[in-house]
């Protein structure tokens, strides 16, 4: 080992900051984890602080938030992920057929460009375009005979709307991955389908979904292997407390537990239950699908 290091100094330099960020700022931090199995006191520190075993866990699985917390982040992360995740291959498949290259350049910065929009951005113009008395929405709907409606206070639309907005969001940008992809493909094979006399659809679902089908199965591993860790910083500016028994989920409720009413050792142990169960997800669904295609992480 020591001599191909020497070898291949230059590499192992260039990956050298990766590592050493994922040390310093994922692994060294996991000596903190053990507060979830103790009454975390601050003037004593992590290691002097007194053991309490799953004391914090169950607090945490008899309360009466549990249900609501695990029902909101499994409806939003999978929601999220029935829309949000065959969106972005349906484009790319749209966008490798088109052959104006100007309109296909048109198309893709258009779809690219809300995500360079920040979530504080996107979640602004929510509230602008959806204003019960001002927003532009509103005002089509009442003009269409409709009536005005509160959507970012009412529960029932605050899904709908995290996932729509995200769609919006990340669709263009992650459609880059298929893309790329699917420049991949064999022309020749396309040359032969059409002679044989396949149709565009036909050569799209026996050549192209194909060719990008390992792609799919890895992102699709990926984003189920983090079902429970749906992101904190949307969620918590879309909520308030008129939609909170739809928005609120597991991170929200560990800002509130841990950094609000400093209860430290109890939203390390929620914290510790999510990433377990992220863990196993991604072990369950890796196994199937290296089972089921010979496709997989690892």
């Amino acid at each position: 080992m020591w001599r191909s290091m020497k070898r291949n100094w230059q590499l192992y330099a260039l990956i050298a900051p990766v590592v050493i960020y994922y040390i310093v700022f994922h692994y060294l931090p996991m000596y903190g984890v053990q507060i979830a199995f103790k009454d975390f006191i601050a003037s004593k520190g992590i290691w002097e602080s007194p053991w309490v075993g799953f004391k914090h866990f169950e607090r945490f699985f008899n309360s009466y938030f549990f249900e609501r917390l695990i029902l909101n982040t499994l409806t939003i992360s999978l929601y999220t992920l029935l829309v949000s995740f065959p969106v972005p291959i349906i484009l790319a498949l749209m966008l490798n057929e088109v052959k104006t290259k100007w309109f296909k350049k048109t198309v893709q910065t258009i779809t690219y460009a809300p995500h360079f929009l920040s979530v504080v951005v996107v979640v602004g113009m929510l509230f602008i375009f959806l204003n019960p008395s001002t927003g532009i929405i509103n005002h089509l709907i009442v003009a269409l005979g409709g009536e005005s409606a509160s959507f970012m206070t009412d529960p029932k639309w605050f899904k709908t709307l995290y996932v729509m907005s995200d769609v919006w969001q990340t669709m263009g940008w992650s459609s880059i991955i298929y893309l790329a992809a699917l420049s991949g493909v064999d022309h020749q094979m396309h040359e032969a389908a059409t002679i044989d006399g396949a149709s565009k659809l036909q050569r799209i679902w026996h050549i192209n979904i194909p060719t990008i089908a390992p792609t799919i199965v890895i992102l699709l591993i990926l984003n189920l292997g983090s079902v429970m860790a749906i992101g904190f910083e949307k969620i918590f500016l879309m909520q308030n407390s008129l939609n909170l028994e739809s928005s609120d989920v597991i991170s929200t409720y560990v800002y509130r537990a841990g950094i609000l009413d400093a209860q430290y050792s109890f939203s390390a142990a929620i914290g510790l239950f999510n990433s377990l169960v992220n863990f196993t997800l991604l072990v369950v669904v890796n196994f199937i699908a290296r089972r089921v295609n010979e496709t997989s992480l690892w």
